[in-house]
């Protein structure tokens, strides 16, 4: 290892400076140079290749647990330690998340629903629970407001709307959205916090007629609805802090190119990623 440090910074440094410091033999170092790399190299430089590309296919978001899979998906079995040795030898480190933001408030008075997760953010099979919420997208033109709901099994966004306001429309259209692309049975879960759009007679209305069974975080609590705030802090980190957006339309159709394009069918969600879910 000390000899492929000299290699690696000969440019920056003499190859006497270096043999000084880390107590190496000169004469070993150029000995070694003339010698054909070992397997274990070329296996590492090879990984070593595959680990940058997930890397950067993935928004550099993904950790040493994600890569591997990924790399399973791939045919590539790769040791976790050996992942997590070469990309902290390298340099390759995962994008550091924002902690959650609250984006809506409660403004509820009067009709709310019962938590009925209670923070067990698991389903046993697509369609069964749906998590909701909404954010607010910066551009040089205004706030374009994104309303998105998750299925719980898939991690998977199943519905999403977007608009200059923030009103009940908005989560209404990403509702009907939801129900036209996954059309779930009777008795669905529909977890979301204290807003007003999600308290409004017209929303729970739309629920009613779906027979769609209402389920509401504690007051001002966003780890009771954990999930939807993840998707939004991944968002973010991978996409929002990228570039600033000079118009809603330009946002509009990165959004589109992320949550379609990469979140629901290249990202990796979830202890399920490596079997096929809808």
């Amino acid at each position: 290892m000390k000899y492929a440090f000299i290699r690696q910074h000969r440019q920056h440094f003499t190859v006497s400076a270096m043999c000084r410091v880390l107590s190496a033999s000169r004469s070993g170092y150029y000995d070694w140079l003339g010698r054909s790399p070992s397997r274990r190299v070329l296996e590492n430089a090879l990984i070593l290749g595959e680990i940058r590309q997930v890397h950067l296919d993935n928004r550099q978001a993904y950790g040493a647990i994600k890569i591997r899979r990924a790399l399973l998906l791939q045919g590539r079995c790769v040791g976790l330690n050996r992942i997590t040795r070469l990309r902290r030898i390298h340099g390759i480190t995962t994008r550091r998340r924002r902690r959650f933001v609250a984006t809506t408030r409660s403004k509820s008075h009067g009709w709310v629903a019962p938590n009925l997760l209670a923070r067990n953010f698991t389903s046993t099979a697509p369609n069964r629970i749906w998590v909701t919420d909404v954010t607010f997208i910066p551009t040089r033109q205004g706030w374009l407001y994104l309303a998105a709901i998750l299925d719980l099994y898939s991690r998977k966004v199943v519905g999403w709307a977007m608009s200059e306001r923030n009103n009940t429309t908005l989560v209404k259209e990403a509702l009907e959205a939801a129900m036209a692309q996954r059309r779930p049975e009777s008795g669905l879960i529909h977890h979301s916090d204290r807003g007003g759009v999600y308290t409004s007679g017209e929303y729970r209305h739309l629920m009613t007629i779906n027979n769609i069974r209402p389920s509401m975080s504690r007051k001002g609590d966003c780890w009771d609805n954990a999930v939807a705030e993840s998707f939004f802090a991944t968002l973010e980190n991978e996409l929002i802090l990228d570039q600033p957006f000079a118009t809603r339309q330009h946002a509009r159709s990165e959004l589109f190119r992320f949550i379609e394009g990469f979140y629901n069918r290249q990202r990796l969600h979830g202890k399920r990623s490596l079997t096929s879910v809808v």
